[in-house]
């Protein structure tokens, strides 16, 4: 789940990997209240939000359902490793 916000209202983008998937796909998106509670149920489901105000711009563009453009792949990719690493080790956890 990604979240960004402009000076007029806020927006979330949500993605989902499934194998067999060549890339990530969109799976909801919205504007203003309808992406308020996108990132709270992804936040009440504990699935990780990033605020990218650019990447979500750019993933708003691409149609529901739809994979996400080749162009995003590395910075997906970035995110992806980056909740990984969360999951791995939350904040606060030492190892």
């Amino acid at each position: 789940m990604s979240e960004g916000s402009d000076t007029s209202r806020r927006r979330a983008v949500a993605l989902a990997y499934r194998e067999g998937d060549g890339a990530p796909r969109v799976m909801a998106k919205g504007y203003g209240d309808l992406a308020e509670r996108l990132v709270e149920e992804a936040r009440r489901h504990g699935v990780f939000v990033h605020g990218a105000p650019e990447l979500v711009a750019l993933l708003m563009t691409v149609d529901l359902d739809q994979r996400i453009p080749e162009a995003l792949y590395q910075v997906v990719a970035e995110l992806l490793v980056w909740v990984h690493q969360l999951e791995q080790d939350p904040p606060g956890e030492q190892t």
